[in-house]
């Protein structure tokens, strides 16, 4: 519209001029070197302007005939580099696509007709690496990082490949050189402060993480969390030589993530050895607010050195409060009776996590029957099952579970990449036990057993195998063999409990010759469980009347077995 209005004004002006000349004639005389030339004041001015257009007319010419070399110089540049845009274009859609040869001869186009320009070494770098051809990436990156205008670039890929094949030293130097030359980025700040965490230089690393937090690459939470981290293993590290430090550095790792278990535990541990049972309870109980762990419990537990094993237990109750009804709570107080002889309130905690019982919930059940009653028989049925039950928490990192906290992967050397997780191969376990059976005995009524006639003497009294068994898997146990020469008679008769009553009996045993048939049998005291095919370590009665290794005889293993199985 402006255009418009001022073409429109443009126009009028010059009408207007044309009308004031033509209203005024008149005539122009020029003089000069003899010449005389008299004229109208419109051809004069029809004369001058023919001679302007005539003068830029020639100017133009000459000015182009002048130029000319130049021009045609920079349009075959200006051609050439079209090219060669385009065979980068070309070229990444073939890297993209995943055309080696492709990729590899556009670079090299590239190459030719733009030389040492960025894209064209770009393309050749990332055509190396998709050909695998390490070396030849390498050059081209080294190439980028010596110019100014590709330096970052270059610096980056250079640290990409020497990760690639494990150079950790090519890959620190090219992270130090890009933090240097621009601390904002991302990628090398990373970098430089996980390398120095795994060379555990924790002055450096803390250095770096301060870097990083000034130039922005983190927010305030990471920050923090990634401070506490360093600060715990830099007391770690000075646990033993210096305790005040490691005080000191635990304290400020505590204030800043109150979660941090390690550092929570730690602290809790230093105090109380050092007389501060006050101060350690408050640092653990906070930490087991935000996080129950193992190890906050079993520091919290010794608070006190010398306390008694019931000073403990009730220690345990007071922490398990805090907590709720959080498994951990609920097995710290177990953990905590059953060194006070107190299995009455372990089996009570136990009940309340037996919804899901893992291998310490298992391994807490032996040592209660074990303890309790000397049952080792049973002990050892629970050490069975725990071999099938799902695993319990602990630290991992990168597919690695290990018994403590690291501060850094050893696999990967990422800085807290430790968690406390089931380990992600056990989170569907292969079995799942009927926990709730599993806590306190379950009553059975009395099962009819019908007993057959006595048998003629038998060589060989075996027990009947377990029902819904395969025979060739299900374990057999043999009383000692009596050599005769009498042919062995036909095996006596062996009657199958009812359905309704059979799921609480594993096997029924033939009567040996002379014994006193009884109607009816109270079952043994035992619990429901899942029957182990194969246990792993009660291999049975010694066939030939040795006893085993926990003191038994072959007749009391015998007894003890006939009581398993009703």
């Amino acid at each position: 519209m402006i255009r418009v209005l001022v073409f429109l004004f443009v126009v009028a002006a010059a009408a207007w001029g044309a009308v004031w000349l033509a209203e005024r004639p008149g005539d122009v005389v020029v003089t000069w070197m003899g010449w005389h030339v008299e004229t109208s004041v419109m051809v004069a001015l029809a004369t001058v302007a023919t001679l302007l257009v005539a003068v830029m007319v020639t100017w133009s010419i000459l000015r182009g005939i002048w130029r000319a070399p130049r021009a045609l110089a920079t349009r075959r540049r200006n051609r050439r580099a079209a090219r060669g845009r385009l065979a980068v274009t070309h070229g990444l859609v073939a890297i993209g696509s995943g055309d080696v040869n492709a990729a590899k001869r556009y670079a090299h186009e590239a190459h030719r007709l733009l030389g040492e320009e960025p894209l064209a070494l770009l393309l050749g770098a990332q055509a190396a690496q998709l050909a695998g051809d390490s070396g030849g990436a390498d050059r081209a990156f080294r190439r980028m990082a010596a110019r100014q205008d590709t330096k970052l670039l270059g610096l980056h890929g250079l640290y990409v490949e020497a990760q690639r094949h494990d150079d950790l030293v090519t890959a620190r130097q090219a992270a130090e050189e890009a933090a240097r030359a621009e601390p904002s980025l991302a990628w090398a700040g990373q970098a430089v402060l996980e390398f120095r965490a795994r060379e555990r230089d924790w002055e450096g690393a803390l250095t770096a993480l301060e870097r990083n937090y000034g130039s922005g690459l983190i927010d305030k939470p990471q920050y923090r969390r990634t401070r506490a981290v360093l600060l715990t293993a830099r007391a770690l590290s000075r646990d033993d030589a210096d305790r005040s430090t490691a005080k000191a550095l635990l304290a400020e790792a505590v204030k800043l993530c109150p979660g941090l278990v390690p550092a929570a535990a730690l602290a809790g541990r230093l105090a109380a050895e050092d007389g501060e049972a006050r101060r350690a309870a408050k640092v653990i109980e906070a930490a087991w607010k935000i996080e129950p762990h193992p190890d906050l419990a079993e520091a919290y537990a010794h608070l006190r050195p010398g306390d008694s094993a019931r000073d403990r237990l009730s220690r345990m109750q007071t922490l398990a409060k805090i907590s709720g009804d959080h498994s951990e709570g609920k097995l710290a107080v177990a953990r905590a009776a059953i060194d006070a002889g107190e299995f009455a309130i372990a089996r009570e905690a136990l009940a309340s996590v037996a919804t899901r019982p893992t291998q310490r919930y298992a391994q807490l059940m032996a040592e209660i029957e074990d303890a309790e009653s000397g049952d080792h028989g049973r002990a050892r049925e629970w050490m069975g099952r725990a071999l099938i039950a799902p695993r319990d928490p602990s630290w991992t990192a990168d597919g690695l579970v290990s018994g403590k906290w690291l501060p850094v992967s050893p696999v990967t050397g990422r800085l807290d990449a430790f968690e406390w997780k089931v380990p992600l191969a056990d989170v569907e376990p292969p079995a799942v036990l009927d926990a709730p059976s599993m806590v306190q005995p379950v009553a059975r009524a009395p099962m009819p057993v019908v007993m057959p006639e006595p048998p003629p003497p038998a060589d060989v009294i075996e027990a009947a195998p377990v029902a819904k068994a395969e025979p060739a898997e299900e374990p057999k146990v043999e009383a000692a063999k009596v050599e005769t020469a009498k042919p062995e008679p036909e095996p006596a008769p062996i009657v199958t409990p009812p359905p309704a009553t059979a799921a609480a009996t594993a096997a029924t045993t033939t009567a040996p010759a002379g014994a006193t048939p009884s109607p009816t049998r109270p079952a043994p005291r035992s619990d429901t469980v899942i029957p182990l095919i194969q246990p792993p370590d009660d291999p049975g009665p010694d066939p030939e009347g040795k006893e085993d290794p926990a003191g038994e005889t072959p007749q009391e293993s015998w007894k003890r077995l006939k009581g398993w199985f009703g």
